[in-house]
């Protein structure tokens, strides 16, 4: 990044209504036409791609959109998930405030999904999938003529958070087998010529969701366990083509509990992966930037701030856009910083609160301000 300031997304874009459709009714067990899904998926992953690349987005993905969610897909993968019925956590922020907690419920704005329970030993048992995505998204860049993509993959412990664990004896075990098991696909993904993203909730949102009843220091204390058993599943990766998303909850709401960016920055900035992608633009994170400003930043390490909300249908001002950027610049200099957004678009299929035509207008108003502060810096 010596001559401008490179785009990039989180990875979920909104799926298309007849994706949706049969995606959905896949996960639920429903008969569906496989040959008709195969052929909707690599439609969608084209169309995402090529739409990616006339906007101006440099580094791209597929959009998940083969992807029930960004976690939970990973049922149709591996062995040892079965759908059944477990408590789950509830973010500590709407918990607090009831009477918005339950316009949020009537609204339909929650999200809704079938729970994957660890009833039995995990492991990878299903490379179809992670292979056609790989091979889906090369066809679709070379179509597009993209030069850039990632691909998503959860952290073992943002799949902890979403499937519970009826089978292990502990938590640390559980994480253990997760993480042997992804290998499988953080490997193939860098294999096949891709960056990796890991998405890593577990390490923000995680504190006032599952660990809501620790104290910080208690959460901490977990989180360096998540991110030891998350770079030991990364240690045949190198550094500089993993990138990571911290995030507090891609979801409108107080998120008057989110644990301060400077008390986990330290953590984050010491696990593997090269990139770190973190919430720079909703109301509650768009300060960010000072408690990022006041770490000991490696030499090595990328910064992509999220310049874009991607919970509001507002289109940031590209001026705007540039000022966020320029807030980063300023703390690890111009050639290591891109420009991102918040979280992604669609985070699991059908749930998102910007709707498809405002996404796009929303990253084309990314690459406006990504050129702005590019002529600021340049």
């Amino acid at each position: 990044m010596t001559d401008r300031i490179r785009t990039t997304h989180v990875g979920s874009l909104p799926r298309p209504a007849d994706l949706l459709e049969m995606i959905n009714a896949h996960d639920r067990g429903q008969k569906v036409d496989e040959v008709e899904l195969a052929r909707v998926v690599e439609r969608s992953v084209h169309a995402a791609v090529r739409t990616q690349v006339e906007v101006g987005i440099d580094v791209v993905s597929d959009g998940e959109m083969s992807k029930i969610g960004y976690a939970t897909y990973l049922r149709h993968r591996m062995s040892g998930f079965e759908i059944g019925d477990a408590p789950r956590a509830t973010p500590a922020d709407l918990d607090a405030y009831p009477e918005y907690k339950e316009r949020l419920h009537r609204s339909g704005a929650t999200v809704s999904y079938l729970r994957p329970i660890c009833r039995a030993p995990i492991s990878y048992t299903d490379r179809k999938p992670l292979e056609t995505d790989l091979s889906t998204l090369h066809a679709a860049m070379d179509a597009a003529g993209a030069s850039s993509a990632f691909m998503n993959a959860p952290s073992p412990g943002i799949v902890a958070l979403f499937q519970p664990n009826e089978f292990y004896p502990d938590e640390d075990t559980y994480l253990d087998a997760i993480a042997a098991a992804l290998k499988t696909e953080y490997d193939a993904i860098v294999a096949a010529g891709f960056d990796l993203q890991i998405d890593a909730p577990d390490l923000g949102m995680g504190r006032h969701n599952k660990y809501k009843h620790l104290t910080d220091e208690q959460f901490l204390a977990r989180a360096e366990v998540l991110v030891e058993v998350l770079d030991h599943a990364l240690r045949d990766v190198p550094r500089e083509r993993i990138r990571m998303h911290l995030c507090w909850g891609n979801y409108e709401g107080p998120h008057t509990f989110d644990i301060a960016v400077e008390k986990v920055a330290g953590l984050v900035l010491r696990a593997k992966p090269a990139t770190i992608l973190c919430e720079a633009a909703n109301p509650r994170h768009g300060n960010d930037w000072a408690g990022w400003a006041a770490q000991r930043i490696p030499d090595d390490t990328v910064l992509c701030p999220g310049v874009i909300d991607t919970t509001t249908n507002f289109v940031e001002h590209p001026n705007l856009v540039a000022e966020r950027i320029l807030r980063y610049t300023d703390i690890v200099g111009r050639d290591r910083v891109m420009a991102g957004t918040d979280c992604g678009f669609g985070t699991f299929a059908g749930w998102g609160g910007v709707v498809e035509e405002l996404a796009w207008e929303k990253l084309r108003s990314l690459v406006e301000g990504a050129a702005v502060a590019s002529a600021k810096l340049w």
